[in-house]
């Protein structure tokens, strides 16, 4: 899939288009405050909520928008397959990687996550608040198919039918069963091995480690969840950036799953 997280040194100034997807999950508009008062040059803000989730369905906390909702989306916000996009959020945090995988679902082809997001960034260039609009743009989107996996496909995996390894990003406290801060039903989906994405963090940056090698190997067949399709995706983009090909992101996620399946509690080794 190639290389997903670039640092402020690999980061070109000229010539790329800055989405800004600095967002907070206990204040939906923090986000959007921070990019007012200072963004990168030409950036646009993406909002987790209004731009790339379908908050008016009952699949999920944050469940998947439909490819139209998507499309005027990323064409509102004058973008096109042409563009070297650089997403960045707060650092060390799971919205730009939502936002990426939104964009490289969508088929955009030059997509990457500056690494340690704004605060690294603002160490090279100069943010500003003037917001730039940029006229809408006609996109024939080529649909990547392959990296989304739907609840039936989950479903499927559970019963045997397909062979995947389910990836749990929660805390494993979250996973065993033993807390559940936000949904109705404690536990994991059945058969899914655990790696809370909090790993990942290392001095304001997203990283791979040892143990994630160690729990899915780069020629399984992978399918990452966590609870609303949020924290699962800097899991998705970490294990693309160390060559991972075949993974998925099940969107909808734990909070999705519990609204047709049984789950289970305790560990899967």
């Amino acid at each position: 899939m190639g290389k997903v997280f670039k640092s402020v040194e690999e980061i070109p100034l000229e010539g790329v288009r800055f989405v800004d997807a600095r967002f907070d999950l206990q204040d939906s508009e923090a986000g959007r405050k921070a990019f007012d008062e200072g963004h990168a040059p030409g950036a646009i803000y993406i909002h987790l909520e209004q731009d790339l989730s379908d908050m008016e369905s009952d699949n999920g906390r944050h469940p998947m928008p439909n490819k139209e909702k998507l499309s005027a989306v990323f064409q509102g916000l004058g973008l096109s397959y042409d563009d070297q996009i650089i997403v960045y959020d707060q650092g060390a945090s799971p919205f730009a990687a939502r936002a990426w995988w939104m964009l490289t679902y969508a088929g955009f082809p030059n997509v990457v996550i500056a690494n340690g997001g704004a605060p690294a960034l603002e160490k090279k260039i100069t943010f500003t608040k003037d917001i730039i609009k940029y006229p809408p743009t006609t996109i024939e989107f080529d649909w990547q198919e392959e990296r989304y996996a739907p609840r039936e496909a989950v479903k499927a995996i559970v019963d045997g039918k397909i062979e995947a390894t389910l990836l749990d990003a929660r805390a494993a406290a979250r996973y065993r069963g033993e807390v559940e801060p936000l949904d109705k039903v404690a536990g994991h989906i059945p058969t899914a091995k655990n790696f809370d994405w909090e790993q990942l963090k290392s001095e304001g940056q997203l990283h791979a480690n040892d143990s994630l090698r160690g729990i899915v190997s780069p020629d399984e067949h992978v399918v990452v969840y966590c609870g609303s399709g949020v924290t699962a995706s800097p899991l998705y983009a970490v294990l693309a950036d160390e060559g991972y090909e075949n993974i998925q992101l099940y969107v909808g996620s734990y909070s999705d799953w519990i609204t047709q399946y049984d789950i289970e509690k305790g560990t899967n080794e």
